[in-house]
């Protein structure tokens, strides 16, 4: 499984992946995921009414600041020049809760999916974080790539 496994030298032994070689080209990846909480929580969230302030506001920025530290939380991940990052927190009284997605781009010899993905997680943390006071049975899930595009390995989409 180790020759299969990039981050895997033939011995076996975690290692970061040599991308020297590969040409730079412009890529995005495109992440989701989602919160879920009660009809009253969200209606806190949705009107600014939480005790910490502006939930989804703080959680976008809280999202962007954690692509841009990705490389310094997954041990194996390239840091890399982001070129942009969108962190878009949608209220979702079906869920009930908050959808959030996140593009990253750059323009590299990597992609940034892990980018994408740690936004993503950030986000939905850091509003876990603020209304934790009033509903503690939250769930964070549904963390995927939607889109990754760019590179040798082209566009995937993951609808």
């Amino acid at each position: 499984m180790a020759d299969k496994l990039s981050h895997f030298d033939a011995a076996g032994q975690a290692h970061m992946v040599d991308v020297s070689g590969k040409p730079v080209s412009s890529r995005i990846a495109v992440a989701e995921g989602h919160i879920t909480m009660t009809p009253e929580t969200l209606a806190l969230v949705s009107e600014g009414r939480a005790a910490k302030g502006d939930v989804l506001g703080i959680a976008r920025l809280a999202g962007i600041m954690g692509a841009k530290k990705t490389a310094e939380l997954i041990p194996l991940c390239h840091p890399l020049p982001i070129t942009k990052v969108t962190v878009d927190l949608t209220p979702d009284p079906a869920l009930p809760g908050v959808r959030v997605t996140a593009t990253v781009k750059t323009t590299g010899q990597t992609g940034v999916e892990m980018e994408a993905l740690t936004a993503v997680s950030v986000a939905t943390l850091t509003i876990h974080d603020m209304v934790k006071a009033v509903q503690k049975d939250m769930e964070i899930g549904g963390i995927r790539v939607t889109l990754k595009d760019g590179g040798k390995s082209g566009r995937f989409e993951n609808s």
